[in-house]
């Protein structure tokens, strides 16, 4: 205790040392941030392990497979609301009547002979609390068994579901249980199995952390199974992982996703969501309702969209699909080229590896006019095809034979001479038979002692003094090409030189590219057409002689007017087998000769009408699709007149319950075969921003025409 009477607490407390006097205390140093300023949070990895971990069920073709849950197949029988009130009420009424009957002795004391039976007599004494008991319990089971016999009689538990607290939980959550560590796809139990634990490590970590996207799981996913096939070793693969983590197996560009995404993709399933199922009673019951999806399984069949402008081709279908396959090619599952005219909304520049801008002066890029290959014969049918078979006979048989001999005529002799094929103006040299090219070229064929290829170049010149020589209008098609805006394009690598566009050919499809090419729309609309016809020649000869097929290649083309030809019908028809597919929209079907819509139509598995059709296109469409064995049931109502009052009182009751007056139907049920989809209701029953589609996804499995919002 002090002098004065208070207490000395300084010692009381640990570490509470008298201090000397000296200066005030110095304000304590802030902790060091964890990051810099301004900079965001580190990423956080749940979002992509709950995406992971999803449950993506089995599903029909087509079917949005991220988070589905399945629905019967057929629909089930749902009672009108007022029928099942009623019924309700009545079985209620009823129930209550028989209680009252049995209660008050209308219907004898029979219903109390086993309470009778199982209760001993000395319960039976006035005021027994036993007896009371089992009585009134007794009592209770007899009206709970004509609760429930009434309750089934009015359907209670219908009611229940439709209007009861199980309806108020729209969305039943279902309790969702961590997996197990061998069935958790985070843990990577595919590379734990084969022994490479510790890059499962690395890359389970990187995901908790935040640091792995769902390209990145598709393409270390894809680098994987190319170890499981012998085409990489697992040393090489595990170092990789060990070294980058997540970033392990780059693409090429060494991007690891797109700049901005405008569609909902699961790469897991390799699936694009383009829309819903609408609740349409023309609709399947197992497909209302659920997402609308396509991926390479059913792109491998190839798609065909026909709608008029503005009917969301290019918008709801062209670009996702783009989209898609960019995000495949940086996972190294797929190689794509996409074809439109340019500022078509095909997707910003850096979403592609390659960007060939045809006329435009600033392009990086160039087409190669012979598809990159060496052999005369077949850039002579790539060529012809490209040049002049919008004009062969548009049936499925005919082809453009005479066209190419007489390419290849000029083609061998002149890679024989200059070891190269000619370029556009060269090449209109000769078709159009200028003496001084043709002088020099025989020339250089004696001098190297080419006999064969001087029989072919004698055979050209003679064939070039009749008059119904198809040199001419091959030339006048190649005039397209040789413009000034085109000077610069159309070389191939051998005359490529520095500072020139690069020469791009769809020999390179054998690796995970992104192209775009841009089409020269304006004042070029023939030459558009005709490089629209020469990509989609040169990518069907191209996919379909590879040697790796495990690469998924496809074609878009944004506008394929003018590109239908019979040629083209029967390379479509072999991209299925070559893993590889073609996306074409049309604006009409008009824009097809009319013996090749049928072929066209039926090359494609997948086919869309999209809203604003007009009825002769829907016609095309609903005898593709065919028709479908449908019960049609006649019936024939005949109002019921009641005589007695009671009658009418029985009637009145009747109109209460139902609605609707007393009849008497006669109903007949017959099996008629109809149309799924009939040319009127193309034209005039698809909403806007709706399309209907069928698909056929590459091994067989059917999905019948849908009707789909595309804005869903």
């Amino acid at each position: 205790m002090d002098s004065d009477g208070t207490r000395d607490t300084r010692g009381t407390h640990a570490n509470s040392v008298p201090r000397p006097a000296g200066p005030p205390d110095a304000p304590a140093v802030p902790p060091r941030p964890a990051r810099a300023p301004g900079m965001p949070p580190p990423p956080d990895g749940s979002a992509f392990l709950t995406w992971l971990r999803t449950p993506r069920p089995q599903a029909l073709p087509g079917v949005w497979r991220f988070g589905h849950r399945p629905r019967p197949e057929q629909e089930p029988e749902r009672i009108p609301a007022r029928q099942l009130l009623s019924g309700a009420l009545i079985a209620f009424l009823v129930g209550w009547l028989v209680w009252s009957l049995l209660w008050n002795g209308y219907l004898g004391g029979w219903w109390l002979l086993p309470l009778y039976a199982m209760v001993p007599d000395s319960w039976a004494e006035p005021h027994s609390f036993g007896a009371v008991v089992v009585v009134y319990a007794y009592y209770a089971l007899v009206a709970g068994v004509i609760m429930v016999g009434v309750g089934r009689l009015g359907r209670w538990g219908e009611i229940w579901h439709r209007w009861g607290p199980p309806a108020w939980r729209r969305t039943p959550q279902r309790e969702q249980r961590p997996p197990t560590p061998e069935a958790d796809p985070a843990t990577w139990p595919a590379l734990r199995a084969a022994g490479a634990v510790d890059a499962a490590e690395r890359l389970a970590a990187d995901a908790r952390a935040g640091l792995m996207r769902d390209v990145d799981h598709a393409r270390i996913a894809r680098a994987w199974q190319g170890v499981r096939n012998g085409r990489h070793s697992l040393a090489a693969f595990t170092g990789a992982v060990l070294r980058d983590g997540a970033a392990a197996c780059a693409h090429p560009s060494g991007a690891r996703d797109l700049s901005a995404r405008q569609a909902r993709h699961d790469l897991l399933t390799e699936q694009v969501r383009l829309g819903t199922t609408a609740d349409d009673p023309r609709n399947p019951y197992a497909y209302r309702g659920t997402g609308l999806a396509l991926g390479p399984d059913l792109l491998g069949t190839s798609l065909l969209a026909v709608g008029p402008a503005g009917s969301g081709k290019t918008g709801g279908v062209v670009r996702p699909l783009a989209e898609s396959l960019c995000l495949h090619a940086l996972a190294g599952k797929a190689a794509v080229i996409v074809v439109g005219a340019a500022g078509a909304g095909l997707g910003p520049a850096d979403a592609y590896d390659v960007v060939v801008r045809i006329g435009h002066p600033d392009s990086v890029h160039d087409l190669d006019l012979y598809g990159g290959t060496t052999d005369p014969d077949e850039a002579a049918a790539v060529l012809a095809e490209a040049l002049v078979g919008d004009l062969a006979d548009p049936h499925p048989g005919s082809d453009s034979r005479r066209s190419t001999t007489v390419l290849a005529q000029l083609l061998g002799p002149f890679r024989a001479v200059h070891g190269r094929f000619p370029s556009v103006p060269e090449l209109r040299q000769l078709l159009d038979g200028a003496p001084g090219p043709l002088a020099a070229l025989r020339q250089g064929l004696t001098e190297a002692g080419q006999e064969s290829l001087l029989r072919e170049l004698d055979a050209r010149e003679r064939q070039m003094a009749h008059p119904g020589d198809i040199g001419g209008i091959l030339a006048d098609r190649v005039a397209l090409l040789d413009r000034p805006a085109f000077a610069t394009f159309f070389k191939s690598a051998a005359l490529a030189t520095p500072g020139q566009p690069r020469p791009f050919s769809p020999k390179a499809l054998d690796h995970p590219v992104r192209v775009r090419v841009d089409l020269p729309e304006r004042g070029h609309a023939d030459a558009s057409r005709l490089l629209a016809r020469l990509v989609l020649a040169q990518f069907t000869a191209s996919v379909t002689a590879r040697e790796d097929r495990s690469l998924f290649a496809c074609l878009i083309l944004d506008d394929a007017t003018g590109v239908v030809t019979p040629e083209a019908v029967r390379g479509i028809q072999r991209l299925r087998s070559a893993n590889a597919g073609a996306v074409l929209t049309l604006r009409t079907l008009d824009d097809v000769p009319r013996p090749l819509r049928g072929p066209l139509l039926g090359a494609t598995g997948c086919r869309m009408a999209l809203s604003g059709l007009t009825p002769w296109d829907g016609q095309d469409f609903a005898e593709v699709w065919g028709k479908e064995w449908t019960e049609a049931r006649d019936v024939t109502d005949r109002q019921i007149i009641a005589e007695s009052p009671a009658g009418k009182a029985v009637h009145a009751l009747r109109r209460a319950i139902t609605g609707k007056a007393p009849t008497a139907r006669a109903v007949t049920v017959r099996q008629v075969e109809r149309e799924r989809w009939s040319a009127s209701e193309l034209a005039h029953a698809v909403p806007a921003g709706h399309a209907v589609l069928s698909l056929t996804n590459v091994r067989g499995e059917h999905a019948p025409p849908l009707l789909v919002d595309l804005r869903g």
